[in-house]
C-alpha cells in the first residue's frame, strides 16, 4: 500500500464562531486524482484553502487539528508558506491570469524565487503549457496579452502557471464551472493526463466529472466528511443513504 502524500487529522475550521469543518481525517494519495463533493457550504472548498494555508490572511479563521504533508504538520511555526505554495499549487474556479503576457503569466513564479536564466525560463513556458495542453493554441501569441485569451485558455494558462513551479501537489477548486462544456471537457482531459506526475484534489459540482476522472471520492454534508472511498464504490455502492440521495439528486 503507497503511504499518503498528503494526511488531514482531525482538522476543524471556524469562521468566527460558526463551524465549517468538523473534525475531518482524510488521506491522499501520491498521482491520485481525489474529487470532493458536496453541496454548496458543506466545507470541501474550506479543506481545500486550509490545505494551502489561505485562512492564514483572514483573521476570522482559527482551526484546529493537523494537515501533515510528507509527514510534516503545515501548521507547524517552522513550515514557510512560500516554500509550502511552492509544492502545493491552486487553481482556482474563475480563471485569474494577471494583466501580462502569456509568458509572464507562466513564469510568474519562477521570477519570484529569483530565477532570470532566459533559457530556463523559456523551457519551463514551453514545458507547462504543452502539459496544460495548450502549447499549440498560444505558441505563437506568447507575448500577447493573456486576458485576451477565451475562458478556457486562461484557465489552462492558469494550470501552466502552477505546473511552472514544479508542485508535488495541485488544488483546483471547481476549475470547469465558469466554462463553456467543451473548454470543460478540454481541461478535464488535462487533468487527467497530469495524473503521472501530480496529486490532484479536486472540487466539483459535477457529479460526472468526479465520476470520470478521479480515483477517491469524498462527499462532504454541513462541514463533516460523510463518506471517503474509491470513486467506483461511492458511486455504485455508497455506504451511506445521504451519500446516495446526493449523488441520485435528491437534494444538492
Amino acid at each position: 500500500m503507497t503511504a499518503p502524500i498528503l494526511q488531514v487529522k482531525d482538522l476543524s475550521v471556524y469562521y468566527n464562531k460558526k463551524k465549517a469543518l468538523n473534525n475531518v481525517s482524510v488521506d491522499f494519495y501520491p498521482n491520485e486524482i481525489t474529487a470532493l463533493i458536496g453541496p454548496s457550504g458543506s466545507g470541501k472548498s474550506t479543506l481545500l484553502r486550509s490545505i494551502n494555508r489561505m485562512g492564514d490572511l483572514n483573521p476570522e479563521v482559527t482551526l484546529t487539528g493537523a494537515i501533515d504533508y510528507n509527514g510534516r504538520n503545515i501548521y507547524s511555526p517552522r513550515t514557510d508558506t512560500v516554500d509550502l505554495r511552492k509544492e502545493i499549487g491552486m487553481v482556482f474556479q474563475q480563471p485569474n491570469p494577471f494583466p501580462m503576457t502569456i509568458y509572464e503569466n507562466v513564469v510568474y513564479g519562477l521570477r519570484i524565487n529569483g530565477i532570470k536564466d532566459k533559457q530556463v525560463l523559456d523551457e519551463a513556458v514551453e514545458k507547462s503549457l504543452i502539459s496544460a495542453s495548450i502549447w499549440d493554441e498560444v505558441k505563437d501569441r506568447l507575448h500577447d496579452s493573456a486576458l485576451g485569451l477565451s475562458g478556457g485558455q486562461q484557465q489552462r494558462v492558469c494550470v501552466a502557471r502552477v505546473l511552472a513551479t514544479s508542485p508535488k501537489i495541485i488544488l483546483l477548486d471547481e476549475p470547469t464551472s465558469a466554462l463553456d462544456p467543451i473548454s470543460a471537457g478540454k481541461i478535464e482531459d488535462t487533468l487527467y493526463g497530469l495524473k503521472e506526475k501530480y496529486t490532484m484534489v479536486l472540487v466539483t459540482r459535477s457529479m460526472q466529472q468526479a465520476s470520470r476522472i478521479s480515483d477517491r471520492t469524498g462527499f462532504f454534508l454541513d462541514g463533516d466528511l460523510i463518506e471517503y472511498d474509491q470513486t467506483k464504490q461511492v458511486f455504485l455502492n455508497p455506504r451511506h443513504k445521504e451519500t446516495e440521495d446526493y449523488i441520485t439528486g435528491k437534494f444538492g
